[in-house]
């Protein structure tokens, strides 16, 4: 008895599949034995069929020391789980010879000769005499004396030629699977589909468009056209989609491969599918051959590839890469087009000359092109008005173009739940409800800091619709389902942008108003940073292309973050954040690699502001006491702020609370060239900040409360900024606690009586409005005390003579 392989059974666990392979190999070695014996008795020869084992035959004691012996981990499962499992298998294999072996008598005879007639006799040993005799027993079982030598012939032919088909597939071990053919006719996008990237369509098309459709050219001047093309940018910038477009484009077969799946399990599988790829392609030849996230399977031999077989899969694939030249495929080109967000983790000998020939990197759309994307995506969108894309894509800086596609279907959502809102007919009942409820929203949109989410369709409103149109609606009810530009504005603060996921912080919510005094400084931030994103047309006219750095230094809390987050959003570019220490690494090479790769990101989401917080303890002064590792990290930056690649469209800005702590060479022109000192402010200054920060965070200020009066106080004389924000806040938590408790006694948990603990305790929003009196800012200036010290501004002070820039 062998394995028959066109069968599949129930059996799904991995212990049941090896018992059962277990109880072939059994069942084969039992045949065999069958045979020798029966060979060595008869000289004349043996039939197949005499030599058949059958799982009937088989015990339970006998599989379990077989299966035991001939494989070792069968010793470490329980006994009584492996007996289980061994019952359930055999009975599974004994089902399938039933069905299989149910017209052949041999089998029946067997069968019925196991069984005993009577209780009382005593059950026979199985010997081979019987197996002698079985054409005999056909003979006389048939009935029918003329056709019993047809009937034992065709009999005996069958079971024969069925014994010598299972005994051939078992030694294969596996079900042989048909191979399904592959659809590899090309996509139906084209590349009218795809907005915002002209430049790239255009160097595809002479790298990919013209090898294909006319490769005569390159044969008649014996040129060599380029064998690959690797798509590199951040997620969802449409390496995928143009790939697909390009191919839907020139019309040619396109075979689209996901690069995990070429890894198999099996030594040599994964080599063999690549081969098999490159060989269906040269038959196909024209064509396209598109390897999505390329890195899985080309990583660095080096130190990327952990494995073996990671290494076999980068050799074969360089190797098929080699052989597709325009002589090896009969003069028609086969290109290769790989797709990665991770060009960095590639193998170097994939990306020389010869195999991926060009690299086209898929930046982050900047304004132009995202009004071009917006515009394609919303041609087969029913409109009602006019969308203004120009304020769309403004609003939307760092946007790919999947984040744009879910701005579409967002804004679709807005306008089919409005549609709901309007349709659904309420009753008086459900008026009056909606009434309590409109109230309450209002009551929340009051609220200060509430996130601006697309708010959920009452469930009463889905099923009275749902009541009211239980049949698809007509065209004159779709007539109205149209969207609005406003439905684009209310879905964009529920898209969060895939730069923000990648490690930007994308724009602020700071704006100049949230700024107070520092008028100067907010001038030269303007001309540095701001109008150079804005209007970089008219820097270019009188000849200044390089971006300027800039250095924010002076004592904690004067607000060099809140400017960097207000210059970022008011310039509307990309943000990204970086705390000085948040780079460092303890293993060697990897805090340089995360400057480089802040950079390269940078790079990627052109115009960027790039803010380092705490600058000092990533750029330290270099000497003999500082590390080997410090100075790797600070030459590191170095390079990449005034080096070989080109910083266009990247903007720096630094804070730091030490100067004379960084390294002179950043200070120097063309990396940080403008030092701004943000000095404490003076007594006007502070009145402006206060007045600011009670318009911004809204505190009710009482009539008699004269500000000036506060600032005036000599315990103000070295407040910050911070130290004013934290004297408002503490005189808003001074009023809310008289608002709170009306008396000092607070009763304990412990007495276990919730009436009198909360008493006196007022839990929900208080009737009465809320005022910060002039006794709150007294309180609160005993407890708030100056984060400078007359020390320390002394020091600032001649710090600041010192540098000079004062």
């Amino acid at each position: 008895m062998a394995k028959n392989a066109s069968r599949k059974g129930p059996l799904k666990g991995s212990l049941d599949s090896k018992i059962e392979d277990l109880i072939y190999r059994l069942l084969e070695e039992k045949s065999l034995d069958k045979k020798r014996l029966l060979s060595a008795e008869n000289e004349d020869g043996v039939d197949e069929a005499d030599t058949l084992s059958f799982a009937k035959d088989l015990v339970v004691p006998e599989i379990f020391t077989f299966c035991q012996t001939k494989d070792l981990s069968m010793l470490r499962v329980k006994k009584v789980i492996l007996q289980k499992s061994i019952e359930r298998v055999l009975k599974q294999v004994i089902d399938e010879e039933a069905a299989e072996f149910d017209g052949y008598a041999s089998f029946k005879d067997e069968s019925a000769e196991l069984v005993p007639k009577d209780d009382n006799l005593v059950p026979v040993q199985d010997n081979n005499e019987f197996n002698k005799n079985i054409t005999d027993q056909w003979a006389v079982r048939t009935g029918n004396n003329i056709t019993d030598g047809e009937t034992e012939a065709t009999e005996a032919e069958a079971v024969s030629s069925q014994a010598k088909k299972r005994v051939k597939e078992a030694g294969t071990g596996k079900s042989k699977r048909q191979k399904v053919k592959e659809n590899r006719t090309p996509p139906s996008t084209n590349l009218e589909s795809l907005g915002g990237m002209d430049d790239v369509i255009a160097q595809l098309m002479e790298l990919i468009g013209l090898p294909i459709l006319h490769p005569e050219i390159y044969l008649s001047t014996g040129v060599e056209p380029p064998r690959g093309v690797l798509l590199h940018g951040p997620p969802g910038c449409g390496k995928t989609s143009i790939a697909n477009a390009l191919a839907g484009e020139l019309q040619v077969p396109f075979i689209s491969v996901s690069a995990p799946s070429i890894v198999s399990g099996m030594s040599g599988e994964s080599e063999k599918k690549l081969r098999d790829l490159f060989d269906e392609a040269k038959q196909l030849a024209p064509c396209l051959v598109f390897f999505d996230e390329i890195d899985a399977i080309t990583p660095k031999r080096d130190g990327g590839a952990q494995r073996e077989m990671e290494r076999r899969i980068v050799a074969q694939l360089l190797t098929s890469m080699d052989e597709i030249s325009m002589q090896k495929t009969d003069g028609k080109p086969v290109i290769i087009i790989g797709a990665t967000n991770r060009p960095d983790s590639l193998d170097s000998a994939l990306r020389r000359a010869g195999r991926f020939d060009r690299e086209i990197c898929l930046n982050v759309p900047n304004e132009i092109s995202r009004i071009h994307i917006l515009k394609k995506m919303s041609q087969h969108l029913k409109i009602d008005g006019e969308i203004d894309f120009i304020k769309l894509a403004k609003l939307t800086p760092g946007f790919v173009g999947a984040d744009l596609k879910a701005l579409i279907t967002a804004s679709g959502t807005c306008a089919i739940k409005r549609i709901f809102q309007e349709y659904a007919d309420l009753s008086a009942l459900s008026d009056s409800q909606m009434e309590v409820d409109q109230t309450g929203i209002l009551d929340e949109k009051a609220m200060k800091n509430t996130a601006n989410i697309i708010d959920p369709i009452p469930l009463s409103t889905i099923q009275k619709f749902i009541k009211n149109f239980p049949e698809p609606l007509n065209d004159e009810q779709l007539q109205h389902l149209t969207i609005k530009y406003e439905d684009f504005l209310k879905a964009l603060p529920t898209i969060q942008p895939t730069a923000k996921r990648e490690g930007f912080a994308t724009v602020p919510d700071v704006t100049w108003a949230n700024v107070g005094a520092l008028s100067k400084i907010r001038i030269e931030l303007n001309m540095a940073i701001v109008q150079p994103i804005k209007r970089p047309e008219l820097y270019e006219k009188v000849g200044i292309s390089a971006p300027a750095g800039v250095l924010l230094w002076g004592p904690p809390g004067c607000g060099k973050t809140l400017l960097a987050k207000a210059v970022a959003n008011e310039s509307r570019a990309n943000f990204i954040s970086i705390k000085g220490p948040e780079l460092l690494n303890k293993y060697v090479g990897e805090s340089e690699r995360a400057i480089r790769q802040v950079f390269t990101r940078a790079r990627a989401s052109v115009p960027c502001v790039i803010f380092f917080d705490e600058l000092d303890a990533l750029v330290p002064r270099r000497d003999t006491t500082l590390s080997e590792s410090s100075s790797r990290v600070v030459n590191t930056l170095l390079t990449e702020l005034d080096g070989l690649n080109d910083r266009r469209g990247i903007f720096v800005i630094g804070a730091t609370n030490r100067p004379d702590m960084i390294d002179p060479a950043m200070l120097r022109p063309g990396r940080l060239d403008k030092t701004l000192f943000i000095e404490l402010p003076n007594t006007q200054e502070k009145l402006d900040i206060i007045k600011t920060l009670k318009v911004s965070n809204g505190t009710p200020i009482a009539d008699d409360v004269d500000l000036e009066k506060v600032i005036a106080d000599e315990r103000c004389r070295n407040f910050s900024g911070a130290d004013i924000a934290a004297l408002l806040r503490e005189a808003s938590v001074l009023a809310l606690k008289r608002s709170f408790f009306k008396t000092d006694m607070i009763h304990s948990v412990l007495d276990n009586d919730l009436d009198k603990e909360f008493e006196d305790l007022s839990v929900g929003v208080p009737q009465e409005d809320i005022l910060v009196a002039m006794h709150d800012f007294t309180n609160a200036l005993r407890k708030i005390k100056p984060s400078v010290s007359d020390k320390d501004r002394l020091k600032y002070d001649r710090l600041n003579k010192k540098i000079g820039l004062e």
